[in-house]
């Protein structure tokens, strides 16, 4: 992609801000400023419009309701996902979605295979408490969290030490953060509503599909 070609010796020199938390039960990195702010607006715009969004619905109290966000979901052949109910099948990989894909996996030393995207596109649309520890994901599941546009905060709690409090982290645009070791068995996470007027965001999780 010519775009990136003309970007990446600028991306080269850039370094971002690395927070490691200190959380028990948890291995949890945030680096901010992962990608440029030129690479963030361009790969938005991009993922914006040529990802294959997709509404997906839930089956609640015998009623079928949409998800409050749109989804979609990309990765190697045969790497189908499921949760909540919805079997997902792969779309392959786009050169936007390889470009970020190289990048991270260069800071977390792991091959990813599959990427479930979110589009937020306004204050309402959100994601519910849950962990990643679906079986598809294997015995201690890494997922790599990158997010373009508006901030939205990544709230944590974890499961059994109630006397921890909630652990708020806000995503900004470009940020990568990368959950792995035991992470998933012991902390859950949710990006809540809001009633404020605010910007869309697009959030992409790699994972490991076994």
């Amino acid at each position: 992609m010519d775009l990136f070609n003309q970007i990446e010796p600028f991306a080269s020199a850039h370094q971002p801000n690395i927070q490691k938390f200190d959380l028990p039960d948890a291995d949890i990195t945030l680096f901010e400023r992962f990608f440029t702010e030129q690479e963030s607006e361009k790969l938005y715009q991009a993922l914006t419009e040529k990802i294959l969004w997709q509404q997906d619905q839930i089956k609640l109290y015998g009623k079928k309701i949409d998800l409050p966000r749109l989804t979609a979901w990309y990765g190697e052949s045969g790497k189908s996902y499921k949760y909540s109910g919805i079997l997902m099948h792969p779309q392959p990989w786009t050169e936007e979605l390889l470009f970020i894909k190289n990048r991270i996996e260069k800071e977390a030393q792991i091959h990813f295979t599959s990427v479930l995207l979110n589009f937020y596109r306004k204050g309402k649309d959100s994601m519910s408490w849950h962990s990643d520890d679906e079986k598809e994901l294997g015995q201690n599941p890494v997922i790599g969290s990158v997010s373009f546009g508006e901030t939205r905060p990544f709230q944590l709690r974890h499961l059994t030490k109630k006397d921890l409090g909630r652990v708020d982290i806000a995503l900004t645009s470009g940020s990568f953060l990368l959950m792995k070791g035991s992470t998933q068995h012991f902390w859950e996470h949710q990006i809540p509503k809001t009633a404020r007027e605010i910007k869309p965001r697009i959030n992409l999780t790699f994972r490991v599909i076994q």
